[in-house]
Parts: structure tokens; C-alpha cells; sequence
């Protein structure tokens, strides 16, 4: 534990930790005001995209926003590996802590938990929205079993990429060439694997496919989401990967020669 909060320490203590909180609380909130900006409005062919803000399924949408966080979560994750390299404070490290097993574990252990705070963060943000909203608009508050799961599912999800982020960056500890490689990945080949029908079969294996699949609550925003794998599959795929990149952050950190 005590490892565990020295690895928090270094992250609470750089600008990049407040920076990429508050750049993520402004995508969700740029996401979550579309979504409720156009809650219950028709299309020309009269077909409803998004349930009305007074609708249980709007919550359940809204309440998934916060996965919006996923490529920030993985970024800190970037950064906590490849930072060590970068300012050669993983001799530091070493030196201080010579059992590298118990650094590995340290480090996998905080960056879950960066990404947890990260998922909660967005929201208390969402739910902040959704109240308002909702009340607003005359409905009442539910917490169904769909928006429980999606909840949780948020913070999972965004602990789980935190954990992608670190086993990258000890692949790549290069901080630019990693962070290039995740926002590539992010933002190019899971969108573009999932956004094209004939690819969608690959694409539902993907981390982005699963955290839809997790998230799912059935309302595809004028998509096809029927080629998903269910909710539990999802969560079972996004753990294999979690579980991949961590058994590759702990080799590469335990094997490579630092000096």
C-alpha cells in the first residue's frame, strides 16, 4: 500500500494529473450537453434518436457519457510509465524499491485507481447534468439494474484503459511515440474498425466495441449496434485486455536493463 500511494503521490504532485482532469470533465460536458440538447427530437422520417429528457432511457445514455474520459484515462497511464524513462527517475525508483515485482504491482495498482477517480469525476459531473435535467423536464430519477451497470461499467472501463495506457508505455517508452500510439489507436482505428459494417465482426473484439457492448443500453444513436458482443462478454473482453497489458508492463519493466 504503501508503494501504491507513492506511485499516487508522483502523479497528484505533476500539472498533467489537474490538466487532464479538467480537458476530460470538458469533453463529457461537451458530450453530455449534446446529448441533452437533442434528447426527444425527431429526425425527418419521424424516428426519436435519443428518448426525451423525462424518459428512464435518457438516463441510461447519459449516465455512459463519462466513457468519453477512456482516451485521457489511457494517456495518464502513458505518462506514469513512459515519465519514469523519460526523467530517469526509474533508476530512483529502483534503487529505492530493488524488488521490481513489487513496483510493477504498484504501479498497475495506481494507475487502476487514477482511472477509477478519473470515471468518478465524470460522473458526478453527469449526474450533476442529469438531475437538473431531468427534474427540469418533470421526470423522476431512476436507478434501475441498466443504470447501476453503467455506472460501474464507467468506472471500470476508465481504470481498465488507465491500465492499457501503462502496459504501452512500457512497451514504448518513448512518451511522444506512445502517446502517439494511443490516440492513433483511440481515435482512428477503434472508431474507424467499429464504423464500418464489414468490419464490425473484428470490431466488437476491440476495447471500444467492448466498452459499448458494456455500456449498451440498447439505444444505438441511429446505429447498428446488433453486431455487439453482450454486456458480461464485453466486461470479459476489456478484462483480457487489461490482464494482456498488465502481463506486459510487468516483462518489459522487469526484464529491460535501465541503465
Amino acid at each position: 500500500m504503501a508503494l501504491i500511494r507513492a506511485e499516487l503521490l508522483k502523479v497528484a504532485t505533476t500539472r498533467l494529473w489537474w490538466v487532464m482532469l479538467l480537458v476530460m470533465l470538458a469533453y463529457v460536458a461537451l458530450s453530455v450537453g449534446f446529448t441533452i440538447f437533442a434528447a426527444g427530437q425527431t429526425t425527418p422520417t419521424g424516428q426519436v434518436i435519443i428518448p426525451g429528457r423525462d424518459m428512464a432511457g435518457f438516463q441510461e445514455i447519459l449516465w455512459g457519457m463519462g466513457t468519453g474520459g477512456t482516451l485521457f484515462a489511457a494517456v495518464l497511464g502513458v505518462v506514469m510509465m513512459t515519465g519514469e524513462y523519460r526523467y530517469q527517475t526509474i533508476t530512483t525508483t529502483l534503487l529505492a524499491t530493488p524488488k521490481r515485482v513489487r513496483v510493477v504491482a504498484a504501479k498497475l495498482g495506481a494507475s487502476f485507481v487514477v482511472g477509477v477517480l478519473l470515471g468518478a469525476a465524470a460522473l458526478v459531473l453527469t449526474g450533476a447534468a442529469l438531475v437538473v435535467t431531468v427534474l427540469a423536464a418533470g421526470g423522476d430519477l431512476v436507478f434501475s439494474g441498466t443504470v447501476l451497470r453503467v455506472i460501474v461499467s464507467v468506472l471500470v472501463v476508465l481504470g481498465l484503459y488507465t491500465l492499457f495506457g501503462l502496459g504501452l508505455g512500457a512497451l514504448v517508452k518513448n512518451q511522444v511515440g506512445a502517446l502517439v500510439a494511443v490516440i492513433v489507436w483511440v481515435y482512428v482505428v477503434d472508431t474507424v474498425v467499429n464504423a464500418i459494417p464489414a468490419l464490425q465482426p473484428l470490431g466488437k473484439w476491440t476495447p471500444a466495441g467492448a466498452t459499448t457492448a458494456l455500456t449498451s443500453t440498447g439505444v444505438g444513436f441511429g446505429l447498428d449496434l446488433s453486431y455487439l458482443l453482450p454486456p458480461w462478454a464485453g466486461a470479459l473482453v476489456l478484462l483480457g485486455y487489461a490482464l494482456a497489458f498488465s502481463a506486459l508492463a510487468s516483462v518489459t519493466t522487469l526484464r529491460r536493463d535501465i541503465t
